[in-house]
């Protein structure tokens, strides 16, 4: 999936996770990533943002991400929602893996 433009989901709020997607040239994917539990939590954190881009096919991409102790199905959800909304996308996946 090819990003088009900048996008965010998520908010500021306790258990939830604010994230914004840019479109990158090269470089791969570049986490920006603040956390209160960031020494506890943050290599899981890194990883389930890098898993969710990587199955849509995302290979370039600078990503910034404000957590506020977001389990994993609420971090994948605010990247598949900011990612969908910086293609300009509305093809869904619907189905539960």
């Amino acid at each position: 999936m090819d990003l088009h433009k900048a996008a965010t989901a998520g908010t500021m709020e306790s258990n939830d996770i604010m994230v914004t997607l840019e479109p990158a040239e090269a470089g791969g994917i570049q986490i920006d990533l603040t956390s209160n539990v960031l020494q506890q939590f943050g290599a899981q954190i890194r990883s389930v943002i890098t898993e969710t881009l990587t199955e849509y096919g995302v290979e370039n991409a600078a990503v910034t991400a404000v957590d506020k102790g977001a389990l994993d199905c609420t971090i994948r959800a605010r990247v598949t929602a900011a990612l969908f909304r910086s293609a300009g996308s509305a093809a869904y996946r619907w189905e539960v893996k």
